[in-house]
């Protein structure tokens, strides 16, 4: 099989159900996501076990995940296939979160980018994840066909980027960077 089709020549890309412009709304959802799955994948190659084990297999299921989130978002008819992205799969997320947060010292103030490697490749993933989150509420708004599980699972996923980022400093024995300027803005610390 060759790599190019030159198909995509003319600025036009198939997706499930037709063809779209490469800059279509949905091509960017599914492209940022994409983008996402290339930062995790990143982040893992930093990792060592045994001290990051967990958290390799757990990103490893994720990007598998991250796949099956551009396949539902590259779908034009939610007739043609059912949707692969489920709610059971974003309250798995919501379990994890409360995994690795178990390992986090209490936050008080807002927390910058950075700590160890691992720490700041994971924050990178967070904020790809915030960019391809606002990309499937822009196709949300103008398409019809749309898995909202995919939003909830993107939206969740974010959350458990920040986790682990801290998660990923606690286990490295280096400390949160943070925002020095910030008042104490978080007043429920865990119990």
């Amino acid at each position: 099989m060759k790599i190019y089709t030159r198909t995509g020549d003319a600025g036009q890309t198939g997706v499930i159900g037709g063809r779209v412009m490469k800059d279509d709304v949905r091509v960017e959802a599914y492209g940022t996501v994409d983008e996402l799955n290339s930062f995790v994948g990143a982040a893992v190659s930093l990792m060592e076990e045994p001290l990051f084990a967990d958290m390799i297999e757990d990103l490893a299921g994720i990007q598998h995940e991250l796949f099956d989130c551009g396949s539902d978002l590259a779908l034009l008819k939610p007739d043609l296939r059912p949707y692969k992205v489920t709610d059971d799969m974003v309250e798995r997320l919501e379990t994890l979160i409360d995994k690795y947060d178990a390992e986090t010292p209490d936050i008080t103030r807002f927390i910058l980018p950075g700590g160890s490697p691992v720490s700041s490749a994971l924050h990178v993933c967070r904020t790809v994840c915030r960019r391809a989150e606002r990309r499937i509420v822009t196709l949300m708004r103008t398409q019809e066909a749309c898995n909202e599980s995919v939003r909830k699972y993107v939206n969740r996923l974010s959350d458990l980027f920040f986790t682990l980022a801290r998660t990923a400093n606690a286990r490295a024995g280096v400390g949160d960077v943070e925002y020095v300027r910030s008042p104490d803005v978080f007043r429920n610390p865990k119990k």
